[in-house]
């Protein structure tokens, strides 16, 4: 019997990875020895410095600084980040641009030749994890921004040498793998960091199970409010009221500070994110040296899609692909910080391995309609359930059901009035929905 031929297009390819696993792009298998038995194979070497950055929240927001700002400082910058919105190639970018179907095609035939090579199986997040690798060596890239998928010790990203690991957060989030409390969790998320290399937390209350994890793995650990950090400027003074300092401690004890204008991806929180990215540079300033003629700008023009991403004109539209207790707070706190609107429209669909009734219990008295949307897949929650669990807490505004996050998101449109608000969130599948209906790429 001949073999089957190979797979001719992206969307082919993509097609062929979800068969590898039982559970498809949902599946997740956590371990590093097929990872390394393909990675071996394939000869793969690290040709430059490497940023691996892990965490409950704010990775994303993390790796869009980091990238936005070697750019600007003159690098040839890879990134890799998951999961995509739109389009699968948004998770491979070279240079800040989706890298193009030609190159993940030619990434991904490589990479299934060493694994029908080697025997091993692989995960969709697993696969495409070396095919990034691969498209970024080919490209010859300067440096590579590494986003973590879950957890991290035993994560594919963690097949790569960091030289500088970044954890951004640590909250409760897919517990089945990783732990049912805060220490449990902080341990899986710092086995990213390796000893002797700079590894920062800007978590301002990171879990002991961090701490006892980076002290056993010998790491240099820098924390957030002792080893750098922010400062406002006061209330009243002198100084440009929307400005902010970044600061660090140096090897020899110096203090470095540097007064900058806020980043470009709204929301308090983000200082934490701009903190830790600069921190990481600082870290790595003897290879990577930037100038704050490349960081004042880097900050500034970071746009980052569904990251409380607020889309002009009326009614104003909020894009949040926040999905856990803490990211929720967050965009309830950005939403009251927003100013008024008559009505607000939530547009809401959610995975079903999402501890959803405490996510939703920041934003139960923010939200006037509730437009509910069933996810696709085996992990999604039906609009239903949705509806039982907001009944639940007692939730006194307008409820509708829908079969998807489009049918959702235009409901809400057709509803809305000029004076009102909608608020798309809860997943990357409800914002990709949303911005479907919008007509938008990002």
């Amino acid at each position: 019997m001949s073999a089957a031929p190979a797979p001719a297009s992206l969307a082919d390819w993509l097609e062929h990875l979800e068969q590898l696993h039982p559970l498809g792009q949902a599946g997740i298998e956590l371990g590093l020895e097929r990872v390394r038995q393909v990675k071996d194979l394939l000869q793969q070497s690290q040709h430059c410095p490497v940023i691996t950055v892990g965490g409950t929240n704010g990775k994303g927001s993390t790796c869009a600084y980091l990238q936005n700002i070697l750019l600007r400082a003159g690098y040839k910058v890879g990134c890799y980040t998951s999961p995509h919105l739109l389009r699968y190639n948004e998770r491979v970018r070279l240079n800040g641009v989706p890298a193009d179907d030609d190159l993940l095609c030619a990434a991904f035939a490589r990479v299934e030749a060493a694994r029908q090579a080697s025997g091993v199986a692989l995960t969709y997040f697993e696969f495409g994890t070396l095919a990034a690798w691969e498209v970024f060596a080919a490209a010859g890239v300067e440096v590579a921004i590494l986003e973590v998928g879950l957890g991290g010790r035993l994560d594919a990203v963690n097949v790569y040498e960091p030289d500088v690991a970044v954890i951004t957060s640590v909250a409760l989030d897919h517990t089945t793998w990783l732990g049912d409390d805060r220490d449990s969790i902080g341990y899986e998320k710092a086995g990213i960091f390796r000893a002797g290399k700079p590894a920062l937390c800007a978590d301002p209350h990171p879990p002991q199970g961090l701490l006892q994890q980076a002290a056993a793995l010998g790491a240099d650990l820098r924390l957030l409010g002792r080893d750098f950090g922010f400062e406002k400027a006061a209330a009243g003074t002198a100084e440009n009221r929307w400005q902010w300092r970044w600061w660090c401690r140096r090897p020899d004890g110096q203090v470095l500070r540097r007064p900058l204008a806020y980043p470009g991806l709204r929301g308090a929180t983000q200082l934490f994110n701009a903190s830790v990215a600069l921190a990481a540079l600082e870290a790595l300033g003897d290879r990577l040296p930037v100038t704050m003629q490349a960081i004042r700008p880097g900050l500034i023009e970071t746009e980052l899609c569904g990251r409380f991403q607020v889309i002009p004109g009326k009614p104003s539209i909020v894009l949040d692909v926040g999905h856990n207790p803490q990211a929720l707070a967050v965009l309830a706190d950005n939403l009251g910080n927003m100013g008024f609107f008559n009505r607000t429209h939530a547009v809401l669909g959610m995975l079903s391995d999402k501890d959803i009734e405490n996510a939703l219990l920041p934003l139960r008295d923010k939200i006037d309609v509730w437009h509910l949307a069933s996810l696709p897949g085996p992990r999604g929650t039906p609009a239903a359930t949705l509806a039982e669990i907001l009944a639940g807490l007692g939730v006194a505004g307008e409820v509708f059901c829908h079969d998807s996050p489009q049918q959702a998101m235009q409901a809400a449109r057709e509803a809305a009035a000029e004076s009102d608000r909608i608020l798309a969130f809860g997943s990357f599948y409800t914002v990709a929905g949303a911005l479907q209906v919008l007509g938008r790429t990002a």
